[in-house]
């Protein structure tokens, strides 16, 4: 029986792709089930639907993914982060067949998708009136009906509805890579060459020196931090929390010592997982 792997879909979106790409790295065996949000696909997990679910986590062009972070860190009972793969994103201009660039009047696509191709549709579009899709794949779905639109998305988008590409690397900076995290019930063993991200947020708010002294915790013990960032506590305005990633398995010695430590004076403290560094692209 196949493993079930949770995505964010339907077919065609760019988290498809990195599942395809995860399961083909893990030398296949999964059945990808597509949910129609990010966060009804790693709910799966918890309702016994999907062992997996493919999440994107971070843009190299926009950031963290809001909808991610919150499900790891606020969901009452805890998901791990069990691996990570990092896909490279190229972006193509996709209408009906028969459409031509000069009969194009609308752009569909997600928000994220438009922001990073504005200059390229301010060049060639400046007139085009933007509309907003569910997912990249939707937007070319939407656009097959239409003699005046064009939508955002990838290469497999536009062969899986039989689109014609108008253009292709239409974002306005490269490499945009996106990351994205596999979620499970527990995290990965060690591997040798690991990564452990946590979220912790501190009791006594606003004390000088409470974060640099949890982070010298982890460089006193020569332990390498990769990110860190913040995310609103849900609380109230003004308190967050803090996500760091660091080299290392939550179970490597210096790494546990370290965690004990910076856990006492915290009022949430989540290990989210540790997990295999991706060393692809």
């Amino acid at each position: 029986m196949s493993t079930r792997l949770a995505y964010f879909g339907p077919p065609g979106t760019n988290t498809e792709e990195a599942a395809i790409k995860y399961s083909e790295l893990q030398s296949g065996g999964y059945e990808l089930i597509p949910y129609p949000t990010i966060t009804h696909a790693a709910l799966s997990i918890q309702e016994g639907r999907s062992a997996l679910a493919i999440l994107p986590v971070e843009n190299s062009l926009d950031g963290a993914i809001g909808e991610t972070l919150d499900f790891l860190i606020h969901t009452p009972e805890p998901h791990f982060i069990h691996d990570e793969l990092v896909l490279l994103i190229e972006h193509y201009l996709l209408a009906a067949p028969g459409v031509e660039a000069s009969d194009v009047r609308t752009i569909v696509s997600i928000p994220t998708a438009v922001a990073q191709c504005r200059s390229y549709i301010d060049k060639h579009f400046p007139n085009a009136t933007i509309e907003a899709a569910l997912s990249t794949a939707k937007a070319v779905e939407q656009v097959m009906e239409r003699k005046d639109a064009a939508a955002i998305g990838n290469k497999r988008a536009g062969e899986l509805y039989g689109t014609k590409a108008l253009a292709r690397g239409i974002a306005d900076r490269t490499p945009n890579h996106t990351r994205f995290v596999v979620v499970a019930r527990e995290d990965h063993a060690p591997s040798g060459d690991d990564k452990t991200s946590l979220a912790f947020a501190f009791a006594t708010e606003d004390r000088p020196g409470q974060l640099v002294a949890a982070l010298k915790e982890f460089a006193d013990r020569g332990i390498n931090l990769s990110k860190i960032e913040s995310r609103p506590s849900k609380e109230r305005l003004g308190t967050y929390i803090f996500l760091v990633d660091l080299a290392g398995h939550r179970t490597d010695a210096a790494l546990a010592e370290a965690l004990t430590v910076v856990e006492k004076p915290c009022s949430f403290f989540r290990v989210l997982g540790s997990y295999p560094r991706y060393r692809g692209e």
